[in-house]
């Protein structure tokens, strides 16, 4: 990683370049995923919805407190439901129109296209905020820009009470099929700019980390011109190498130790969102939405809003009869049904070819077609080529090999095979001194073992636990501590 203020490193007397700290420091691990289907940079709209069906739960977030009432006629851009649990989060209406309610979603029928009504602040926005910064975060909060922000070692929602160490804006998404931010920023640098001025509006003295690739275009140009001369912006350059732009990576490399404080984190779509509520006043409710993978005819960016119906997306990207869908990209993103809908933090869809049955003898094909990482196969005679990857299991799952590919590959510098094992043998204890809590879940260990060995969801249940465990010894020691100052207290003369 590399961290630096200005467009180009100082360079010497000799015109050499000079190297500085941040330089030397080496990135490891990563792979630049082979697969066919990324969505072009064009960014299309979808025909108006019929009807919507809003689903009551996203990636994180449970509406769980619904505001309005069966048959009741509601607006572009009010309020349908609330997640009190996640700092009363909105789920906003999209498009105006009559409601119906149901067990797990909230129905708009009889749609309406009209402009959402400029916020408006509360009586507990206005009295509850303690300062001009914290009045803006409820306002991201309540127009639904806060859902773009996460923290950048758990991926949670980040409390907006809650000041930050510091907050890591990402340009890129590395991940195939993410959103991407070329798209995303075509003809939109400006409204960059704003949001990222908003988002120092924010802070005191915290510094913003803007991460972009290591490559040569003018849309890089651009953002480097943007952030010149700001004190305390610094520019991170990353290797285009997946998952180089994880944000626990970045924060960590950046010196954010993991528990010393929040550290803020969003995207491109992100930013523009926060230029979206605080410049225009208005509701984040339309979204840039990144539909790729081998399962659809025309990869493509399109603008959605939550609630619209995934397959009329997959008919207009031209998707086979029979796929797979993911809520998010290839390597981390969860499948849903091919029927559902839209939930409100969706900003990617990976398409699969669903092949239920294996190929015959594919134990016995040479791969020609295949990528492989440690290039066995055939393929590593072709040119470079995009691997058009569906759902048929290609030969059996196997016992791990201790190949080392995992390690390899890794960015967070961890052993995977050795973990796995440990877990495996009954060792959760063995697994937490071999530091699985570093794993940051891209999802590479996965996709390189020869043995099909699922790691990351081992090690994401294994994260849970051992957080669940540590929360636990919190809350005793905690106790203990209360139990002994009311003991202190009685004797007290």
């Amino acid at each position: 990683m590399v961290v630096c203020p200005a467009r180009l490193p100082p360079r010497t007397a000799d015109g050499g370049r000079e190297t500085t700290r941040q330089e030397r420091m080496k990135v490891r691990g990563g792979y630049d995923v082979p697969l066919a289907g990324r969505p072009a940079a064009e960014v299309l709209a979808l025909p108006e919805p019929a009807a919507l069906e809003l689903p009551l739960r996203a990636r994180r977030l449970h509406f769980a407190d619904v505001r309005v009432a069966d048959g009741a006629r509601v607006g572009a851009g009010d309020v349908l439901a609330v997640d009190a649990e996640h700092f009363g989060a909105p789920l906003l209406a999209p498009r105006g129109g009559t409601v119906r309610l149901g067990g797990e979603s909230i129905a708009l029928s009889d749609l309406t296209v009209e402009d959402e009504r400029p916020w408006r602040p509360g009586p507990d926005d206005a009295a509850g905020a303690s300062s001009p910064a914290a009045a803006r975060c409820r306002k991201l909060v309540a127009l639904g820009a806060w859902q773009f922000f996460e923290d950048a070692y758990t991926g949670e929602l980040p409390d907006p009470a809650a000041a930050p160490r510091a907050v890591i804006v990402s340009t890129t998404c590395l991940e195939p099929f993410g959103a991407r931010g070329d798209a995303q920023l075509a003809r939109r640098v400006a409204a960059l700019a704003r949001g990222l001025e908003h988002l120092q509006s924010l802070l005191e003295y915290q510094p913003m980390y803007l991460v972009v690739p290591a490559v040569r275009a003018a849309l890089a140009e651009e953002i480097h011109d943007i952030v010149r001369g700001r004190a305390q912006v610094e520019v991170v350059t990353i290797p285009a190498r997946y998952p180089h732009d994880n944000f626990a990576l970045v924060a960590r490399r950046a010196g954010l130790k993991r528990g010393g404080g929040p550290v803020w984190a969003l995207r491109t779509e992100g930013v523009l969102a926060v230029d979206h509520a605080l410049t225009a006043d208005r509701p984040c409710t339309v979204r840039i939405v990144a539909v790729g993978g081998p399962g659809v005819a025309r990869p493509a960016h399109v603008k959605a809003m939550a609630g619209y119906p995934l397959r009329a997306i997959l008919r207009f990207c031209g998707a086979c009869d029979a796929v797979r869908v993911l809520a998010g990209g290839a390597m981390t993103g969860l499948e849903i049904a091919p029927d559902a809908h839209l939930h409100a933090e969706c900003t990617a869809v990976t398409v699969l070819p669903d092949r239920p049955r294996r190929e015959m003898l594919g134990f016995a094909r040479a791969g020609a077609d295949r990528q492989s990482y440690d290039r066995t196969f055939l393929s590593r005679l072709r040119r470079p080529f995009a691997e058009a990857l569906t759902t048929e299991l290609r030969g059996e799952r196997r016992a791990c090999i201790a190949c080392g590919l995992c390690e390899d590959v890794c960015p967070a510098g961890i052993w995977p095979h050795l973990i796995h094992k440990l877990l495996s043998g009954g060792s959760p204890e063995g697994a937490e001194r071999a530091r699985v809590d570093l794993c940051v879940r891209c999802g590479l260990c996965s996709y390189v073992c020869p043995s099909k060995i699922e790691l990351m969801g081992q090690f994401i249940e294994a994260q849970r636990a051992v957080e669940a465990e540590r929360a636990a010894e919190r809350e005793h020691r905690a106790g203990a501590a209360a139990q002994a100052a009311a003991a202190r207290q009685e004797v007290r003369p």
